[in-house]
């Protein structure tokens, strides 16, 4: 199964409140903090609506 490696590369100052409970959710706090998620129709959503503020690598 696919992964993604998902980093916070943008303040979330200035965001509608979905989107910053959205950050949260995924487990991004600071910025330039990480994390690793699996590729399923859910996270894709999520990194859907706040693709302007992560990078997002694909993992093999």
């Amino acid at each position: 199964m696919k992964k993604f490696n998902v980093k916070l590369k943008k303040s979330t100052i200035g965001c509608t409140d979905s989107q910053i409970k959205t950050i949260r959710a995924i487990g991004l706090r600071k910025i330039n903090s990480t994390v690793e998620m699996t590729d399923n129709p859910a996270n894709r959503g999520q990194l859907y609506k706040v693709q302007h503020l992560v990078e997002i690598t694909v993992l093999k």
